[in-house]
């Protein structure tokens, strides 16, 4: 029954996640996706734990929390898959036009810049990086950021260029 429990979770997450999604976008709240992601993966999870101990006599809670944490990561991979993925939005664009094509001049010239533009509003709105005239340079924060993306790189054994190359 633990199992199943962790099924509940998953099931709250799944109806709370992309609703909180809704509701920032329409109220305009300053929170980033992945934020109210976790914010429904904490609150989902601990109303699965307490309906648990609540229900059940037995309540295994690492049954629960397998199956509500394989879940959720799977939700977390297939969200960031898709939520910024320049290769998708490329596609979607070219799905989008009367044509369904695109020479890439026009896509590099059209559609690259306004992706890479999101981007970098991103980077400034989150604090990583500030405009300087016409270039962009790291703040404290961007500087600490790459710092430590690039040693869980390192850790991972990720490369610098490409899809992850492990020619080095």
């Amino acid at each position: 029954m633990s199992f199943v429990i962790g099924l509940i979770g998953v099931v709250i997450f799944a109806l709370l996640a992309p609703a909180l999604q809704l509701i920032a976008r329409a109220r305009a709240w300053p929170l980033a996706p992945v934020t109210l992601i976790a914010i429904a993966a904490v609150v989902s999870h601990a109303l699965g734990v307490i309906l648990g101990a609540l229900l059940l006599a037995q309540f295994h809670y690492w049954d629960a929390a397998s199956i509500f944490g394989f879940f959720v990561m799977a939700y977390v991979f297939a969200f960031g898959a898709v939520y910024k993925s320049v290769s998708l939005d490329i596609l979607l664009g070219l799905v989008n036009r009367p044509e369904r094509s695109a020479p890439l001049s026009v896509i590099v010239e059209q559609q690259v810049p306004r992706l890479f533009q999101g981007r970098i509003d991103v980077l400034v709105d989150g604090g990583l990086v500030e405009p300087e005239n016409s270039h962009f340079s790291p703040t404290a924060a961007g500087r600490n950021m790459a710092g430590r993306v690039g040693r869980l790189r390192h850790v991972f054994g990720i490369g610098d260029t490409g899809l992850y190359d492990f020619a080095d």
